[in-house]
């Protein structure tokens, strides 16, 4: 970790569809989890529109919403134990399981960049062993000050609570912006009163769609489309213009 003044901004990333490629790890899992217990074949659109509607940020409940919606009634615990199952292996070490499919999205050359510039730190709504499983896996831990994780708040987003904690433990230097691509991480950031700056990975009119879901929830910049291209390689193009944007010293605010 690079030496520097007490007082240099932070920038909090989300992990999910940010930082990590899971659309072939969480979102397989969804749809599998869902099927397994008994809630037929879920398309990605279907999940994406729990996403964009809000409230469902841990994957968790959204396969429970899921199942409800199809009239199946599963307990919680019933529903993490097939989820994990399938995202986490049979072993819940990560051996065979689908967090094997995840894959690094910021270059790292954009990376270290940035940790001349920022404190950097991750608010995720995965398990604190998911995520650090994710950053020991692509040898990145030591570039996040901090990490929170599920069992670090005792609400999960859209409140601003992980937010608030990185403030508290940063304090006086300001939260320069914070990074997430779901409807919550937006609403979180604008109740925390921090500049958010969305991902969005999705081809019009969905796109447009969802720009207007993340300015209506306080964004102050969108980095879409900005290769032309969607999924993974869409989304570390938009990272990638995210960070150039802070390298820049550009306000998220303008």
């Amino acid at each position: 970790m690079p030496h520097l003044p007490a007082l240099v901004p932070l920038v909090v990333f989300d992990l999910d569809g940010v930082l990590v490629d899971v659309s072939a790890s969480y979102r397989v899992a969804i749809r599998e989890t869902v099927a397994a217990l008994g809630g037929g074949e879920v398309t990605p659109e279907a999940v994406q529109a729990l996403k964009n509607a809000g409230g469902y940020n841990n994957d968790w409940d959204l396969s429970q919403e899921l199942l409800r919606r199809r009239g199946i009634a599963v307990a919680l615990p019933r529903v993490i134990e097939v989820f994990n199952q399938k995202y986490l292996g049979p072993g819940g070490d990560g051996e065979g399981g689908l967090i094997q499919q995840e894959s690094w999205l910021l270059q790292p050359e954009l990376l270290a960049a940035l940790r001349q510039r920022y404190r950097l730190a991750i608010f995720t709504g995965r398990p604190r062993a998911d995520a650090d499983y994710v950053l020991r896996r692509f040898a990145v831990a030591d570039a996040f000050d901090h990490v929170i994780g599920l069992e670090d708040v005792s609400v999960q987003k859209p409140d601003p609570e992980g937010l608030f904690e990185l403030q508290r433990r940063h304090a006086p230097a300001p939260l320069a912006a914070y990074i997430g691509d779901s409807i919550d991480d937006a609403r979180a950031a604008a109740a925390a009163e921090a500049p958010f700056i969305a991902i969005v990975d999705a081809e019009p009119p969905e796109r447009e769609e969802r720009i207007a879901l993340f300015r209506a929830s306080g964004c102050q910049f969108v980095t879409s489309g900005a290769s032309g291209v969607t999924g993974a390689s869409g989304i570390a193009a938009d990272v990638s213009a995210a960070v150039r944007l802070l390298l820049n010293g550009s306000n998220p605010t303008l």
